[in-house]
C-alpha cells in the first residue's frame, strides 16, 4: 500500500525510522515521525474501495469511520477520514484576521473570482486594486501586483482597460470557499460569518465589500449594498441594526443602506470562526474485496510506531495500527 510522507507518497516497506509523515489532527493535516518499524507476514489482505480509489490493506488496519475506529476488514458501508492527498505538499498560509483581512473578503465576494487554486479580482479602478492587492497581501503574506488587463464591454462593444489582482493558491481558494459554506458564487454565496471576529475585521468587510457592489448615497452619511443575493444581505441586515425589504425579483437587485453611524445601534457582537479551511472529510467505503495469497508467498504488512500522533495515512485515509 501507498502511505503518505511529507516528502510525497512512498510504499509502506520503504518507510523508514525517522521518516516524516503526514496525519490528521481534527480536520487538520499535522506531521509525525516514525520512531520503529515492523513488519508481519499474513495470508489475507482487503482491498478497501472508497469514493475516491481503492487501496490495499490488512485486514486488522483501523481506519476511523463517524462511529469510531473500525478494522479495515469490516468497513463496508462506513463514512471514514479522508484528506486530498495531491494537497498534502501545498502551502500553508498563516491567515490573520483585522481590518485588511475583512478588506480582503468583501471586495473577493462582491467583485473578485476564486477558482479551484487562485482567487483573483479584475476592476476599472486601478487604486481600487492597489488597495485590493496591499490588503491581500497584509492578511496571508502572499505578493500581490497589480496587472494591466483589458476586458470586453457587452454595453459599449468594446475592450475596456482595467486591473487585475491575481494569485495562486488551492489553501486560500479553499479558506473563501469555505468562508461562504462552500460555494463562492456570487448567487450562492452566504455571508461569511468569519468577518465577526472583531469590529475591524467587520468593518474592513463593509469596505471592501461596498467598494465592490455598493456606493455612497447622497446628501446622507450612508452607504448603500446592492446585490441579487437576497440571504446574504437579509444576514448583514441585522448586524448593523438595518432594516431590509428585498425588491420583487421582476424589480432588480436588492439594496440595503449601512449609515455610519451603525456603530452606535450596539447590534454587532463578535463570534470566533476558524480562518483555515477544514482539511479533512468524510468519504464512503463502498466495497471491502478479500485478497488471499497466491501461491505459498504470504503478504508482508508493515506497521509503525509513530509520536506524537500514532496515527498515519494510506493514500489519504486516515489509519491506525490495531495494538
Amino acid at each position: 500500500m501507498l502511505v503518505n510522507l511529507v516528502d510525497g507518497r512512498a510504499q509502506a516497506k520503504n518507510v523508514m525510522p525517522g521518516s516524516a509523515m503526514w496525519t490528521l489532527d481534527g480536520d487538520r493535516t499535522v506531521r509525525t515521525t516514525v520512531v520503529d518499524v515492523m513488519a508481519v507476514k499474513g495470508r489475507e489482505s482487503v482491498e478497501v474501495v472508497t469514493d475516491h480509489m481503492a487501496f490495499t490493506a490488512s485486514p486488522d488496519l483501523l481506519l476511523l469511520t463517524q462511529e469510531g475506529w473500525t478494522h479495515a476488514a469490516d468497513a463496508t458501508g462506513a463514512a471514514v477520514a479522508w484528506t486530498h492527498a495531491r494537497k498534502l505538499c501545498r502551502q500553508r498560509l498563516t491567515i490573520w484576521p483585522g481590518y485588511e483581512f475583512g478588506y480582503f473578503v468583501g471586495a473577493t465576494y462582491a467583485d473578485g473570482t476564486v477558482g479551484k487554486n487562485y482567487v483573483s479580482l479584475v476592476v476599472n479602478e486601478e487604486a481600487f486594486a492597489a488597495r485590493y492587492a496591499a490588503a491581500l497581501t497584509a492578511c496571508t503574506g502572499l505578493p500581490a501586483r497589480l496587472e494591466a488587463v483589458t476586458r470586453p464591454s457587452g454595453y459599449l462593444r468594446r475592450d475596456l482597460p482595467g486591473f487585475r489582482v491575481r494569485v495562486v493558491s488551492s489553501y486560500l481558494a479553499d479558506a473563501l470557499r469555505h468562508y461562504v459554506g462552500g460555494d463562492a458564487h456570487h448567487m450562492r454565496q452566504r455571508f461569511p460569518r468569519v468577518v465577526l471576529r472583531d469590529i475591524d475585521t467587520f468593518e474592513g468587510f463593509l469596505d471592501g465589500y461596498i467598494e465592490g457592489d455598493g456606493c455612497p448615497i447622497k446628501g446622507w452619511d450612508a452607504r448603500v449594498i446592492t446585490s441579487a443575493n437576497v440571504p446574504f444581505l437579509a444576514e448583514i441586515a441585522p448586524i448593523i441594526g438595518a432594516r431590509f425589504t428585498p425588491r420583487a425579483r421582476d424589480k432588480g437587485a436588492s439594496r440595503l443602506c449601512v449609515s455610519d453611524r451603525w456603530t452606535n445601534r450596539g447590534t454587532f457582537a463578535t463570534e470566533h470562526h476558524p480562518l483555515d479551511p477544514p482539511e479533512s472529510s468524510w468519504v464512503r467505503v463502498h466495497e471491502v474485496r478479500p485478497r488471499p495469497a497466491l501461491g505459498t508467498k504470504p503478504f508482508t504488512f508493515y506497521s509503525y510506531r509513530l509520536p506524537p500522533h500514532p496515527t498515519f495515512l494510506v493514500n489519504g485515509h486516515l489509519a491506525r495500527e490495531p495494538w
